[in-house]
C-alpha cells in the first residue's frame, strides 16, 4: 500500500514538473500576455472575416465578432491604450494598499506580528488557519488578493516553511474558494441582481434574494478549508521542499524584543481606536459609514471602499507600532517605506500594461461572448438529465472562466441563457447560480484571466526570481482539480437531499 502511494505521488510531481516546464519555457509572463493581445487582434480579423456572429441573450441584438485591424478597431485602441491601463481594476487597488502596506512593513509592524502569530500558534494549525482567512477575506473583496496572499509567504518563512507554500495555500482560499463564506460578501448581492433581471425574463415578478446560496455556500467554507489543507500538506509541501532561499527562517524566527513589544501595544492601541471608529459608523441605524439613503452594511463605504482602509490602516498602525519600537522618527521614515513598496512594483507595473490591452482586445473583439453562447447552446441541445446537466454546466463555466475572468461580466451573458433555460426545465434560478459560482471559482487558481493573475506571479518572483506562469499554474492545479471535485460532489448530494440553496430558495419550479 506504501509503495502505491509513493509510487502515486511520484507520478503527480512528475506531472507537475511537465506542467511547471511547459508552462515556463513560454517568453516572460509581459511578452506572453503581448503575444497574446496581439493574436486576438489576429484572431478577431478572422472571425469578423468569418462572419461569426450570436444573438445577444438579453437583448436579442445580433452581436459579431468586431475587426480590431479594421480602421475603426486602430482607432480604438490607440484611443484606449492609455485608459485600458490605467482603468484596469487590480491596478489602483494593488498600489493604494500597498501604500499602507509599505509604512506597516518597513516600520517593522509586519514583520513583529506574524512572528508573534507564528510563535503563538499551533504549527499544526497554520495552513488551515491561512485557507480559511483567504475564504473569509472575500467578504471584502480584493483585500485578500493584496494583502493576505502576501503575507502569507511571509508567515511560512518565518515558521521555517517554503514561503511559496504560504502563498499557494492563502491564493487558494482566496481565488480557489472565491464563492465560500461564512458570511455575505460584495459578490452575493451583484450576482442576484444579474439572476433576478435574467429570471423575470420567463417570471416578471421573480425575486432573487442576496442570500440566493447562503446555506451551500456556508457548508462550502469547511469543506474548501478541509480540501485546501490536504492538498497543500500532502502535494503542494512536498513537490515544493524545504526553503533554500538568501533569506533564513532563523531570522525571521527571532523572539519578540523589549522594543517590538511596545511598539506591538501603540499598534494594539491604534487598532482598537480604529475598530471603535467603524463601529460607531457601521451600528447604529443612521451611521456614518453606511449607505447614504438605504442605510445598508452590504453596500456600504466599509465593504466598498475596503482598499481605503487597508491603506489608511496600514499606514496608522504602522506609524504607531513605529513610534513605539524607535522604527519611525519622522514623516521622512513613513514616506521611504512607502518608497520601498512601491520600487518593488516596476516589474509589477510593466507585466499589468501588456495585461490589460489584452483584457480590453479580448472583450472589445466580442470573442468572450460568442464563445460563451455557443458553448451554451451545446449544452442546452445535449438533453441531459438533471444531475449530469448541472456537472456540464459547471464544467462549462469553469472552462469559460479561463477565457472570460470577471465573475459578474461572464454572469450578465451566460445568466440570459441558463437562467431561463432551466427555470423551464423546473429547475430554480437559485440552484442555476449556485452551480455557476462553484465552476466560475475552481479555475480562478490557474486562469491568466483572472484580474489578479499578473500580481501572484510578481509575489512568488520575489522568492523565485526565474518563476512565470508555468509555475503558478503547476502550483496551484492540484487545487483546482480537487476543489472542482470535492465541491461538485457537495453539490450533486445537495441536489439528491432536495436541500433549498439558501433561504427562501426553492428547490424546484413547476413545469406546467
Amino acid at each position: 500500500m506504501a509503495e502505491t502511494a509513493l509510487h502515486s505521488s511520484r507520478a503527480v510531481d512528475r506531472f507537475l514538473n511537465v506542467v511547471e516546464r511547459a508552462g515556463n519555457s513560454l517568453p516572460h509572463p509581459t511578452s506572453l500576455f503581448a503575444s497574446m493581445a496581439l493574436l486576438i487582434l489576429l484572431a478577431s480579423a478572422v472571425g469578423s472575416w468569418l462572419g461569426l456572429a450570436v444573438l445577444h441573450p438579453a437583448t436579442g441584438a445580433e452581436v459579431k465578432v468586431m475587426n480590431l485591424l479594421s480602421i475603426e478597431g486602430i482607432h480604438r485602441i490607440l484611443n484606449g491604450l492609455v485608459t485600458n491601463f490605467t482603468s484596469f481594476a487590480p491596478l489602483g487597488t494593488v498600489l493604494v494598499a500597498l501604500i499602507g502596506i509599505g509604512v506597516a512593513e518597513a516600520s517593522g509592524f509586519i514583520g513583529a506580528s506574524m512572528r508573534l502569530l507564528v510563535l503563538s500558534a499551533p504549527a499544526r494549525l497554520l495552513t488551515p488557519i491561512v485557507v480559511f482567512a483567504g475564504v473569509m477575506s472575500n467578504m471584502a473583496s480584493e483585500i485578500g488578493y493584496v494583502l493576505l496572499v502576501p503575507l502569507a509567504g511571509l508567515i511560512y518563512l518565518a515558521a521555517g516553511r517554503h514561503p511559496l507554500v504560504g502563498v499557494a495555500a492563502a491564493f487558494a482560499g482566496v481565488s480557489g474558494g472565491y464563492s465560500a463564506n461564512l458570511l455575505l460578501g460584495t459578490i452575493d448581492p451583484l450576482l442576484a441582481g444579474l439572476t433576478q433581471e435574467a429570471a423575470r425574463i420567463i417570471t416578471p415578478s421573480y425575486s432573487v434574494s442576496p442570500a440566493a446560496s447562503y446555506y451551500f455556500m456556508l457548508v462550502s467554507t469547511a469543506l474548501v478549508t478541509i480540501i485546501g489543507t490536504f492538498v497543500t500538506s500532502k502535494i503542494v509541501e512536498p513537490r515544493v521542499g524545504p526553503w533554500k532561499g538568501e533569506r533564513k527562517a532563523e531570522d525571521a524566527i527571532s523572539e519578540i524584543s523589549p522594543a517590538e513589544k511596545r511598539g506591538l501595544k501603540f499598534a494594539l492601541i491604534a487598532a482598537l481606536v480604529i475598530i471603535a471608529i467603524v463601529l460607531v459608523g457601521i451600528i447604529p441605524e443612521a451611521g456614518y459609514l453606511r449607505q447614504i439613503g438605504t442605510g445598508s452594511v452590504l453596500h456600504s463605504p466599509l465593504l466598498s471602499g475596503i482598499v481605503a482602509f487597508i491603506c489608511l490602516g496600514g499606514i496608522v498602525l504602522g506609524v504607531a507600532y513605529g513610534a513605539g519600537a524607535g522604527t519611525i522618527k519622522n514623516d521622512r521614515d513613513a514616506i521611504k517605506g512607502m518608497d520601498q513598496q512601491m520600487a518593488t512594483m516596476g516589474g509589477y507595473l510593466v507585466l499589468v500594461f501588456f495585461c490589460a490591452q489584452f483584457v480590453a482586445f479580448f472583450n472589445w473583439s466580442n470573442l468572450g461572448l460568442v464563445f460563451a453562447v455557443h458553448g451554451a447552446e451545446l449544452l442546452k441541445a445535449s438533453g441531459l438529465p438533471q444531475i449530469p446537466l448541472f456537472l456540464s454546466f459547471i464544467l462549462l463555466t469553469a472552462a469559460v472562466n479561463l477565457a472570460m475572468g470577471s465573475a459578474s461580466a461572464k454572469w450578465a451573458l451566460m445568466a440570459p441563457i441558463f437562467v431561463p433555460m432551466f427555470m423551464l426545465l423546473g429547475y430554480p434560478p437559485e440552484t442555476t447560480v449556485t452551480a455557476y459560482r462553484v465552476g466560475d471559482s475552481v479555475t480562478n487558481i490557474i486562469s491568466p484571466m483572472m484580474s489578479y493573475f499578473a500580481l501572484i506571479i510578481a509575489f512568488i518572483q520575489r522568492y523565485e526570481p526565474k518563476a512565470g506562469m508555468g509555475t503558478v499554474i503547476a502550483l496551484m492545479i492540484p487545487y483546482s482539480i480537487a476543489f472542482l471535485i470535492g465541491w461538485s460532489v457537495l453539490f450533486v448530494a445537495w441536489l439528491l437531499l432536495g436541500l433549498p440553496m439558501g433561504p427562501g430558495s426553492p428547490v424546484s419550479l413547476p413545469t406546467g
